[in-house]
């Protein structure tokens, strides 16, 4: 696939940048976003071979599937470290930019749950970091949530519940409502990854202590945390199957957990590119697994 219209190559940061603490540019690794075919079976989900949707030199990441499981939104950095969203479409490969804005940069897009909108990550102009709005159709982009920032990840629960893993010492996790325009803090041990699970509820990453990292579902209508599963040694990136099972890397291997089981592993990549995998999404269908790879493959 070429690369995207004026995007030519990355010389900007890994997913960190959003959490204020940007590399070098010249430091920066190439990523690139790789979609793999799952099949299902008695015995479980089993992974195809990964095909190189991106193959460009620079950074591509943070791949979420739309809804109807049919496109990838994903971020993508230009030579001078502008980052923008663009959106892949499964069926014909066809790349869409949906966000072009300078000095401003926009990452982890999500779309807005009943809209037909994207939210975003903003880097502002002064480097602040707040939740933004963008209509697909057209139309100015508008802050969704004026007076919390700096904002670095955050999921869904419905139309108008979100949480959030907001910047501090410690970061902590932050309950929005955008209809009441409220918000407060639920718990202050988590780390980046957030995620929406197929039963409504949201998912965490719980850091417990330093070596004692678990995913933990947080339900929406009481804000009560439960720990679910250990993560693999060090992962932070996991996703969620359509069934309520869990995908999570650890390095070249990805791992499932069924509930009340152990991790288990499901394949291990040889690809170069895929030597240490991050950033999980699955399709709403169960179809797809896309990933980030460490490196470039097939250029």
């Amino acid at each position: 696939m070429p690369a995207p219209r004026g995007i030519t190559r990355a010389a900007a940061l890994v997913g960190a940048m959003v959490l204020g603490a940007m590399p070098a540019l010249a430091q920066a690794p190439d990523s690139e976003i790789f979609l793999i075919p799952i099949t299902s079976s008695d015995s479980g989900p089993a992974l195809g071979l990964p095909r190189n949707i991106t193959n460009r030199p620079g950074y591509d990441n943070q791949p979420a599937f739309t809804p109807d499981g049919q496109s990838i939104l994903y971020t993508s950095a230009g030579e001078d470290g502008q980052t923008d969203i663009f959106r892949y479409e499964l069926a014909s490969g066809i790349v869409t930019r949906l966000t072009s804005t300078a000095p401003e940069s926009e990452y982890s897009a999500s779309m807005i749950p009943g809209q037909r909108a994207i939210s975003v990550v903003r880097v502002e102009r002064d480097s602040t970091q707040r939740l933004w709005r963008f209509p697909l159709r057209g139309g100015a982009p508008s802050v969704i949530l004026p007076d919390v920032q700096p904002v670095g990840y955050y999921a869904w629960a419905d139309s108008a519940t979100l949480f959030l893993f907001v910047l501090g010492d410690p970061p902590t996790l932050q309950r929005a409502n955008v209809r009441e325009a409220s918000v407060y803090t639920v718990d202050d041990s988590i780390g980046r990854s957030i995620q929406a699970m197929p039963d409504g509820g949201v998912s965490i990453v719980l850091k417990r202590s330093p070596d004692e990292w678990w995913i933990a579902r947080v339900d929406p209508a009481t804000d009560s945390i439960a720990p679910l599963v250990r993560t693999r040694s060090g992962q932070e990136d996991y996703a969620w199957m359509p069934d309520g099972s869990l995908l999570q890397a650890e390095n070249a291997t990805v791992y499932r957990w069924v509930k009340g089981g152990e991790w288990t592993p499901v394949a291990t990549f040889s690809e170069p590119g895929l030597a240490r995998l991050t950033r999980l999404a699955v399709s709403s269908d169960g179809r797809w697994l896309a990933a980030v790879g460490s490196a470039a493959v097939g250029r």
